[in-house]
């Protein structure tokens, strides 16, 4: 291993164990802190100065994004107007190191005289930060993973990860479901499995019909032509009588041998093929796939007509 994957790797391994001594500094405040988020009526509001604001930054984000409506402010410019913004119904997030940082502190006075609930988040349990919250996290890590021990890295990381317990903990007291991070993230990949039905995305030109009554020999040709690995075969009224995939005449090509040109459709096809109605979302689609272990499902109205085909490429769009 070369010196500079030596470093990377014992920064990893320092950085895992500041994370792991977590654990055991967890108590009676975290439980507390918990309730005081759930029973505001207001918004939480994160702040820090430095590499703390930044790590509360991205703590505001993951709470908006779970659940918990919450917005970072800077310490600094709390000075200069943005106090307005905090609510006698709101939850202050104070994250310090130290706990004694002045900026931090400088605008305390504000928020016990409006009686805002403070959850201090420090290393120290004796901090100006934790003896004037109204729950402490302590988060403690005992050294830097920095090779100067200066440069915070592992701190950072152990408050990430504290910010990260704490929306979980949320996560699970709200009975939050992937149908509500789906609301939050309607751009993301999940939002869009999680919102989007089948009549979004299903191909419904030029859909691969066959005859029950088709030579497979023939049939070969539709499935080919078809692009999708597949044929759907319908009867007179247009309504679903089975399924062939390129893998069925290749089974039946393997078995039958000579006599393969004288199977028809209707002799190999999977007389009830996987069908989702247009209103299913991709993601139960999705699952229904894996389980079955296919790659397409079909969409068919109440009289069991074939509205459109959905295969797993379609899933992911």
């Amino acid at each position: 291993m070369t010196l500079y994957r030596e470093i990377a790797a014992k920064c990893l391994r320092d950085e895992a164990l500041a994370l792991t001594e977590l654990v055991e500094q967890l108590d009676e405040n975290f439980d507390r802190a918990v309730d005081i988020i759930l029973g505001c009526k207001g918004k939480v509001i994160i702040t820090g100065v430095g590499k703390s604001g930044h790590i509360g930054e991205k703590i505001a984000a993951t709470l908006s994004s779970t659940g918990t409506p919450s917005f970072f402010v800077n310490p600094l410019d709390a000075y200069h107007g943005d106090l307005g913004v905090i609510e006698h119904n709101d939850v202050v997030i104070a994250i310090s190191n130290s706990g004694q940082t002045d900026e931090l502190l400088r605008f305390f006075p504000f928020l016990l005289e409006n009686k805002i609930p403070v959850i201090g988040i420090s290393s120290n349990p004796q901090s100006l930060l934790a003896q004037n919250s109204t729950a402490h996290i302590k988060v403690s890590v005992r050294y830097e993973a920095c090779p100067l021990g200066l440069a915070p890295t592992s701190s950072t990381t152990a408050v990430l990860a504290m910010g990260d317990a704490l929306a979980c903990a949320l996560i699970e007291a709200r009975n939050f479901k992937k149908s509500d991070f789906a609301h939050f993230h309607p751009g993301g990949s999940l939002g869009k499995q999680l919102l989007t039905k089948a009549k979004d995305v299903m191909q419904k030109d030029n859909l691969p019909i066959i005859d029950p009554e088709t030579l497979l020999s023939q049939a070969v040709i539709n499935v080919s032509q078809g692009r999708l690995g597949l044929c759907v075969a319908v009867d007179k009224d247009d309504k679903i009588m089975g399924l062939i995939t390129d893998g069925d005449v290749r089974r039946a090509m393997e078995k039958s041998q000579n006599k393969f040109f004288e199977l028809k459709v209707k002799d190999i096809m999977t007389i009830n093929p996987k069908t989702v109605t247009p209103e299913t979302k991709i993601a139960q689609i999705s699952q229904t796939m894996h389980k079955n272990k296919i790659h397409a499902v079909l969409v068919t109205d109440k009289e069991n007509h074939l509205l459109g085909i959905v295969d797993s490429f379609r899933t992911m769009l």
